[in-house]
């Protein structure tokens, strides 16, 4: 069982789906000076592989000139060819065992295990180093099904691997969320903003 006492939330960036990988750089850049940035995620959603690729190595060079971590969503082929540092598997425990043996141990993997505690623990077991459930906030997507606060509590009372929250994120969610979560993955949440370092800073005051 884990420690009762916990260190605040770190924060988790997600990439939006598509974007320019110049200006997205520049902004991207303003966000992981202003803040404390424990990892990044790419979720570019191309089904390209040029297009990957250079949204990857602009995102590695900003990323890796600030001591953070790059972790690429789903695209497992591609991890050791564009020199990144593990992956953000999406189809729960499934794949994880797989993945760690092709990537080895110093590999991140992460699973993305919705509201099902019993694919988060099996994730586990096969090799991951984080959980995410989500969404915790409403949605339009998907089926509406909420991760409730009852499973990050009973996640972070039983099971001592990492869980990362995220999904349609707001302050008040923050704020409910903080002491039983490891990160909060946030992206969505703030691109569309005319300034999302500030954006980030509003949204996660409540840590403060």
């Amino acid at each position: 069982m884990s420690d009762d006492t916990r260190d605040a939330p770190r924060i988790y960036l997600v990439s939006p789906p598509a974007f320019d990988p110049e200006s997205f750089g520049a902004t991207l850049a303003r966000v992981l000076d202003a803040h404390d940035i424990a990892c990044l995620r790419l979720a570019h959603a191309s089904t390209d592989a040029d297009d990957v690729a250079r949204a990857a190595d602009a995102l590695r060079l900003i990323a890796h000139e600030r001591d953070v971590p790059l972790v690429i969503e789903r695209h497992i082929g591609l991890v050791e060819k564009l020199g990144l540092d593990g992956v953000h598997l999406t189809d729960a425990a499934r794949s994880v065992r797989k993945t760690r043996k092709d990537l080895g141990a110093d590999a991140i993997i992460g699973a993305h295990c919705g509201v099902s505690s019993h694919e988060g623990m099996s994730a586990g077991e096969n090799g991951a180093d984080y959980i995410a459930f989500g969404p915790v906030g409403d949605s339009p997507l998907g089926d509406g099904t909420r991760a409730e606060h009852d499973l990050f509590a009973w996640w972070s009372q039983m099971i001592e691997l990492p869980v990362v929250a995220e999904g349609a994120l707001t302050a008040d969610l923050v704020a409910t969320f903080a002491p039983v979560t490891d990160f909060f993955a946030i992206g969505a949440e703030i691109w569309g903003q005319d300034d999302p370092a500030a954006a980030l800073t509003a949204l996660i005051a409540p840590l403060r």
